[in-house]
């Protein structure tokens, strides 16, 4: 039972509406914290986009964001390259790697072929295995700020990967969510935390040390069952001396399964 007790996650109260249905739904307090912002490389992307489409003839595209498509999406909206975006990805194989994507594609009218087991890098070189790829071609638009590992997954895997990056992000500027979770954390009063990205973590360290001193950081830290929603979570927390909690299935549900198991 996690009824009463004070979660919180490091989204935006827009991006965390699954998050809260599920906490509230066993009387317990979530708490949205907008750690990231995204900053987007401009509409000169999609551009860049259908350029590397048209050049590279990709077999494959993988979407690893619902914010990655939305962002491409609208953007190629308001410079009425909509049409022509929609057509270059049709005609790729598309893959999303979890079902939020899947779902923001099919929004866009693209028929996602293949998600995977896995939500995560990891699960979409699985996705690749399985189809026998070696020699084909791929593009990947997502973040400036990702990391590596997929691209060199998909290489090693045989792969020519494609990356094109639409948008970096920064620590986020508006605060005033964080007010009353400043309060309850220095009060020991916040139960479980849950960190889903790896620039998640970084923004939250940077915000949180903005007026709170790392040792003391790090102490309230120990207090609070951390739960990371996957592997690179958890890997960029531990550059910051925490070892949180891993989901075992990479997903908000899965995250706040792992926290009530943490709790009770």
């Amino acid at each position: 039972m996690i009824q009463g007790k004070v979660i919180a996650i490091t989204r935006s109260k827009e991006d965390s509406e699954e998050f809260v249905r599920l906490i509230t739904s066993e009387k317990a307090r979530a708490l949205s914290l907008p750690t990231i912002e995204l900053v987007s490389k401009g509409d000169g992307m999609v551009d860049e986009f259908l350029n590397a489409i048209k050049e590279d003839d990709p077999d494959f595209s993988v979407f690893m964001s619902s914010k990655a498509v939305k962002l491409l999406f609208d953007t190629a909206k308001k410079i009425s390259k909509y049409e022509k975006l929609q057509l270059a990805v049709a005609n790729t194989t598309v893959i999303a790697v979890g079902p939020k994507t899947k779902a923001a594609l099919e929004a866009e009218g693209i028929r996602v072929a293949q998600v995977p087991e896995r939500f995560s890098s990891v699960g979409v070189g699985e996705v690749f295995t399985r189809l026998n790829a070696e020699g084909k071609k791929v593009i990947v638009p997502r973040s400036g700020a990702s990391t590596p590992f997929l691209a060199k997954l998909l290489e090693k895997i045989g792969l020519k990967v494609k990356e094109v990056y639409l948008y970096d992000v920064k620590s986020h500027s508006d605060l005033s969510q964080w007010m009353e979770f400043k309060q309850l954390f220095s009060e020991n009063k916040v139960d479980s935390i849950v960190f889903t990205s790896a620039s998640s973590v970084r923004a939250f360290f940077d915000i949180m040390l903005g007026d709170t001193d790392e040792k003391t950081l790090k102490k309230n830290l120990e207090k609070t069952k951390v739960v990371a929603i996957g592997p690179f979570t958890a890997d960029e927390m531990k550059k910051f001396s925490i070892n949180p909690i891993v989901a075992d299935v990479h997903t908000v549900s899965g995250a706040v399964e792992t926290v009530k198991n943490c709790l009770c």
